[in-house]
């Protein structure tokens, strides 16, 4: 893999910062090292001395004075290495990415803990993305998404998909419009990167099966394009066995896979981590140097104890028993819409993740009785026109979310909302 033809000058000019560079060596180093290079503050004079977290079904999460010393200091801008190297095990366990053992010149997979799944992703944006260069996305896609690339001025081009993820031959069809041996030439603008939310895309609930995956990886390979795997709904994935990933086929180290505990452990917490080749996360690393310095420290302790408390049995139990509760409000909400929608509006069952895509019928565009009648009613949802590249364009869609409500408050809101369907067609 050539990685210099797809990064920015931007990303090709950072250097690494020689002060984190000896916070690094700190965090590895013996306590017998006199380390007179950081300008850390000393943690004696920090107010806070002692924390403990009461954890459902776990021995309470005690952080004493040594602990929370170094949870209020500075810490490496990869992520602190414990984490580093639990979640290094979790990928091996789950993916079994064939770039673990390469040399890091052949893309030997690395990891860096960032501060919530969109930290990581935005630098990988800032890192690939020239103004022209050509992007693959499939919409609908979540807006966070697109207003992190559309300012680095790409020409973001969108691939036909359907309710089972990204259609190959859709693919093909744009791709067919370069040869392979174009990926050499700069002025040809081949794509750089196809972006995708593999599973529970937000806003559809769409998830990529296996087979699909390995045409378009294939199709990756032919072309000479790398592929970020968002995946933020990986743990939120209602049938097993799960499809297999585009980090578990990734030969050539091509994938960029970012995940994040928001949606299982603590969305507020904002730890996330990515996945790739050495070279590629070294260069994000190098953005969160003359960012954010590092991830915070707190948040990556407080995971990390709780983490080695649980083990990775006990994580994966965890996420059991969340995938549980997402599908009974799932099916509850699917049983809402069928009550009160069924002649009004259709929909697909989603695989995955927190959200039911809705086509309204006999409604070309859905924005002003979504943004306006709807919350007159008391039932507040988003219009599907912002989950598009183009958001001027009319959408008949809209994205209900199952995460927090309750069946009671489902039923009325979608009897609201019939109503104002009826009234509106």
């Amino acid at each position: 893999m050539n990685y210099s033809r797809f990064l920015t000058a931007t990303s090709l000019a950072r250097r690494p910062n020689p002060i984190r560079t000896t916070v690094e060596i700190m965090s590895r180093a013996p306590r017998t090292l006199i380390s007179l290079a950081p300008g850390s503050p000393n943690p004696k004079l920090f107010p806070f001395k002692s924390a403990a977290f009461t954890v459902e079904n776990v021995a309470t999460i005690q952080l004493e004075e040594e602990m929370i010393e170094r949870a209020l200091q500075y810490s490496p801008s990869y992520g602190i290495p414990e984490l580093l190297s639990w979640l290094k095990q979790l990928q091996i366990k789950l993916h079994n990415p064939p770039t673990v053992y390469y040399p890091p010149s052949q893309g030997q997979m690395d990891l860096c803990i960032t501060s919530g799944c969109q930290d990581g992703l935005c630098k990988a944006f800032e890192m690939l993305i020239n103004p022209g260069d050509t992007i693959l996305v499939n919409e609908p896609l979540f807006p966070g998404t697109l207003y992190a690339m559309k300012p680095l001025g790409g020409n973001i081009i969108n691939v036909p998909s359907d309710e089972y993820g990204i259609i190959p031959e859709g693919l093909k069809k744009i791709l067919s419009q370069w040869k392979p041996e174009d990926s050499k030439d700069p002025t040809k603008k081949t794509p750089k990167f196809l972006y995708t939310v593999p599973n529970g895309n937000n806003p559809t609930g769409n998830s990529l099966t296996g087979d699909r995956k390995k045409e378009i990886y294939e199709l990756a390979r032919k072309y000479d394009f790398l592929i970020i795997e968002d995946d933020p709904y990986y743990f939120l994935q209602f049938n097993k066995p799960w499809e297999p990933t585009f980090l578990s086929m990734d030969v050539d180290g091509r994938v960029i896979r970012a995940d994040t505990f928001s949606k299982v452990v603590s969305s507020g917490l904002r730890v996330g981590f990515m996945t790739g080749p050495k070279t590629l996360i070294e260069r994000i690393v190098l953005h969160t140097q003359v960012s954010s310095l590092h991830p915070c420290t707190l948040s990556q302790l407080m995971i990390l104890q709780l983490l080695t408390q649980w083990g990775e049995e006990g994580f994966l139990a965890h996420v059991d028993r969340t995938i549980n509760f997402y599908k009974n409000q799932r099916d509850l909400m699917l049983a809402a819409a069928d009550k009160w929608l069924c002649d009004l509006a259709e929909w697909h069952v989603p695989k995955a993740g927190m959200f039911l895509w809705i086509k309204v019928k006999g409604i070309s565009d859905t924005k002003e009785l979504i943004e306006k009648k709807a919350i007159e009613r008391e039932v507040l949802l988003v219009p599907g026109n912002g989950f598009y590249i183009d958001a001027s364009i009319p959408s008949s869609f809209f994205r209900a979310s199952f995460s927090l409500v309750t069946p009671a408050q489902m039923d009325t809101a979608f009897q609201r909302l019939a109503q104002l369907i009826k009234e509106s067609v």
